[in-house]
C-alpha cells in the first residue's frame, strides 16, 4: 500500500537502535528527509553511512537545555516519532530517586519538549502533521519490577490524549502505538530464557512476540494520511495481549 511519504521531513528519537534504527530506514526508503535523534554518535554514523542523506543529530534527550540547543534550529519537521525510551527495572520498595528522573525525563518529559518544538513549526508554517508516541502494552498492564517504566509510559498513553485534544484544531494528529516485547537485539537479549518468555507468551494469544517491523509498519501507516481521521488513539501491536 502506497503511504504518500515521499517528500516530507520527520524527526525520529531513539534512532540508534532497535524500532527507531529501523523506522529511519523504512521512512528513507519511502523517499523521506529523515532528522534521527540519538544519544550514541556511532549508532548515528553507522546508520548515516547505510542511509545517505540522513540528518543526525546527537543529543541526551534527558538533558532539556541541549535538547532546545540541538533541536531548537532543526528546520520545518511535518512528522515525529517519539521513540527514545529507557526501562530501568527495580522492585518497587527498591525504585530510586535517580531511576524517577531518568525514567520520566527520557520517557515524558522528553516527549513533551520535542513535540512541542515541532507542533510549534507547523502551526507557524499553517501546515498539518503527525505524532506517533512509541508506548508500550506495559502503559495499561502492571509487569513486575517495571515501576517507572509502567508509570511513565501510562503518562505517556494520556500525554498522547492530550495532545490529540488540544492540537488537532491546527490539523496535526497524535497517537500512540503500544507494542509487546518486540525482537529487537535488546529484546532477544531480555526475553531469551525459555521460562522467562514463556511466562509472557502464555498470556499473547497469538503465541509469539513482535517483529520490528510490525511495529514499524503501524508507525508509518499512522504518520501517514491513510489514518487522517484518527487521532489520540493508542493502538495495540501486542499479538492480544491486552484482550487478557
Amino acid at each position: 500500500m502506497e503511504l504518500g511519504l515521499s517528500g516530507r521531513r520527520a524527526l525520529v528519537t531513539g534512532a540508534g537502535k532497535g524500532i527507531g534504527r529501523s523506522t529511519v530506514q523504512a521512512l528513507h526508503a519511502a523517499g523521506v528527509e529523515v532528522v534521527a535523534v540519538s544519544r550514541t554518535q556511532d549508532d548515528l554514523d553507522s546508520l548515516v553511512r547505510e542511509c545517505p542523506g540522513v540528518k543526525p543529530v546527537c543529543v541526551d534527550l534527558g538533558d532539556w537545555e541541549a535538547t532546545e540547543r540541538a533541536l531548537g534550529s532543526v528546520g520545518p519537521v511535518d512528522l515525529l516519532v517519539n521513540n527514545a525510551a529507557v526501562a530501568m527495572l527495580q522492585p518497587f520498595l527498591e525504585v530510586t530517586k535517580e531511576a524517577c528522573d531518568i525514567s520520566f525525563d527520557v520517557n515524558l518529559r522528553a516527549v513533551i519538549q520535542v513535540s512541542q518544538i515541532v507542533a510549534r513549526g507547523l502551526i507557524a508554517r499553517g501546515v498539518q502533521g503527525s505524532i506517533v508516541n512509541v508506548s508500550s502494552q506495559a502503559s495499561q498492564r502492571a509487569i513486575r519490577n517495571h515501576t517507572t517504566y509502567c508509570a511513565s509510559k501510562g503518562a505517556m498513553d494520556m500525554l498522547t490524549k492530550v495532545m490529540a485534544l488540544e492540537l488537532g484544531p491546527h490539523k496535526i494528529r497524535v497517537n500512540a502505538v503500544n507494542p509487546t516485547v518486540v525482537m529487537t537485539a535488546m529484546g532477544k537479549a531480555n526475553w531469551s530464557d525459555p521460562q522467562k518468555s514463556k511466562t509472557m507468551l502464555d498470556r499473547i494469544p497469538l503465541g509469539r512476540f513482535a517483529e520490528v517491523e510490525n511495529v514499524v509498519d503501524v508507525i508509518l501507516f499512522l504518520l501517514s494520511d491513510r489514518s487522517s481521521m484518527t487521532t489520540g488513539s493508542t493502538v495495540p501491536v501486542d499479538g492480544g495481549f491486552l484482550t487478557t
